[in-house]
């Protein structure tokens, strides 16, 4: 049984975000997907319920400020946009944990190449706009189309990483009521520059190979 926590996701309107909104749902948690339009969001989740009817997923819509109400907070905007959309609803974030997912990536080429935000990644970035609040780093390497589809598991291992041991709990927490996913604790926040940049060469393998290859350790017992 999961802690009976609101989760707000920010942004969630594209793969990613209704993926891991779904995905949180389906395992018994109240989850509002939030938008710059509360009809772009109401949009999203009359698609996930229409989606997923033999499962009773607790969905709401809302703007961002609305989801930003919830207890717990991702932002699953692209990554350009998480630190502008955290600002403007910093006074609803305040003590709150913030999960940031976003990956600065661009594609030159046939290549994906990592990009570096100012502060060195965008977990850093989001937690400097937004200093009141509880930045952790997680579901960085989640693949978006098996994010959602919540009739499988999926088999793989979660980076989190946070300066506040309290987001790294509660992520922790969301992450293990997922089946088929493992929280690992990779430190504070400043390790979240690898671990997204790390996303560029985990999409190059998958490109190169046709597949969609996750994340996981060997040699660690938990």
């Amino acid at each position: 049984m999961v802690t009976p926590v609101r989760i707000g996701v920010l942004g969630a309107t594209g793969p990613a975000g209704s993926g891991l909104a779904a995905r949180l749902a389906s395992v018994g948690y109240d989850v509002v997907i939030g938008s710059r339009s509360v009809e772009r969001a109401e949009e999203v989740r009359q698609k996930l319920l229409e989606r997923w009817p033999d499962h009773d997923l607790s969905i709401e819509a809302s703007d961002n400020a609305g989801a930003a109400e919830a207890d717990v907070i991702v932002l699953a905007t692209p990554w350009e946009g998480a630190s502008p959309t955290a600002a403007a609803v910093r006074e609803q974030l305040k003590g709150k944990v913030v999960i940031s997912m976003a990956n600065a990536l661009t594609k030159v080429g046939n290549e994906f190449q990592p990009l570096v935000p100012p502060r060195g990644s965008v977990a850093a970035s989001v937690q400097a706009v937004i200093p009141e609040s509880f930045v952790a780093a997680a579901f960085h390497h989640v693949p978006a189309k098996e994010l959602g589809d919540i009739e499988h598991p999926i088999e793989m291992d979660v980076l989190i990483c946070s300066d506040h041991p309290e987001a790294t709990k509660i992520t922790t927490e969301l992450v293990d009521a997922i089946p088929g996913m493992r929280p690992l604790d990779a430190g504070e926040l400043s390790v979240a520059t690898p671990i997204e940049a790390f996303t560029a060469v985990l999409l190059q393998v998958n490109v190169r190979y046709k597949t969609r290859a996750a994340v996981q350790f060997t040699g660690i017992s938990r």
